[in-house]
């Protein structure tokens, strides 16, 4: 499956951000999905598998409990792909913040009016 198929389902990304902080076992991640999305544990379980065989998300198990965590290899796929593009944006947000420091700037500088004592 390709990377963007496993990212296009809102249930595998709202995994993904549960993961975020750290391992979780996978009860609690099939209680939150549940809770949030309705389904089964067992359609919990086929998207864990997806992210686990996709490398965006490993699995640890401890005694009969399994904890998932965030895999970094299947976000570095990601981040591969999407940095072939970085180029067309960058310029553009190093421009925006140059204009951001330049008003800043300006408004620090600006003389204060003597009515309001708030700058010019």
């Amino acid at each position: 499956m390709h990377i963007f198929e496993v990212l296009a389902d809102p249930v595998r990304r709202r995994i993904l951000e549960l993961l975020v902080p750290g391992e979780m076992a996978s009860g609690e991640v099939v209680e939150a999905i549940g809770a949030e999305f309705g389904i089964t544990q067992a359609a919990v379980s086929q998207h864990l598998k997806v992210l686990r065989e996709s490398g965006f998300a490993t699995v640890r198990a401890e005694a009969q409990r399994r904890f998932y965590a965030v895999d970094v290899a299947g976000l570095q796929a990601v981040d591969a792909w999407i940095g072939q593009f970085r180029n067309f944006w960058e310029p553009k947000l190093d421009a925006l913040a140059t204009e951001i420091a330049r008003g800043k700037r300006e408004r620090r500088n600006a003389p204060m009016t003597k009515r309001s004592g708030k700058r010019a």
